[in-house]
């Protein structure tokens, strides 16, 4: 029998939650990166040029380049770029510590601190998750520059929804 402290409700069923405690990815298998890339093709994120490129057991890193279709008129990276950069890694990444084949992980709330402009370049989003409950997540997107300087500081907040309802 699983434990319910272990587990995701749905409904009146019970299945183990992703994370053990080390890693926080569904099944305990690290994301294929390639796919979370893919998977924005025609959508925002294709069009804002956001790539994975890591990950570890608690943290995924992607990057976005800051050009034309991320700047704003004064020529710095735009915040609302930035926010979307943030919730795309933080909600790709929720995604992948469920089981994907019966949950969703959709936006409640986002905010942002923009700290720092960037010009040109690529920005880097370092998303780590501070709770992982049954049916909220809570997660932390550092975004730097490419000198490790601090461009954005996010807070991003998930709800974990049935498929179903997405």
């Amino acid at each position: 029998m699983v434990d319910g402290a272990d587990c995701q409700r749905c409904r009146f069923e019970v299945i183990p939650l992703a994370m053990s405690k080390t890693m926080i990815w569904w099944g305990g298998q690290y994301p294929d990166l390639e796919a979370m890339t893919r998977g924005g093709e025609g959508s925002m994120n294709g069009w804002l040029g956001i790539e994975f490129l890591s990950c570890g057991d608690d943290w995924i890193k992607a990057r976005m380049p800051v050009n034309e279709r991320t700047r704003q008129p004064f020529g710095r990276l735009h915040g609302g770029a930035s926010v979307a950069f943030a919730e795309t890694v933080g909600s790709v990444a929720a995604g992948w510590c469920v089981d994907r084949t019966r949950f969703v992980g959709v936006g409640m709330e986002i905010n942002a601190n923009h700290v720092r402009p960037a010009r040109d370049g690529f920005v880097y989003a370092l998303a780590k998750a501070e709770a992982l409950g049954r049916t909220t997540q809570v997660w932390t997107v550092r975004i730097e520059d490419e000198e490790e300087r601090l461009v954005c500081l996010s807070r991003f907040t998930v709800a974990v929804i049935p498929l179903e309802r997405k």
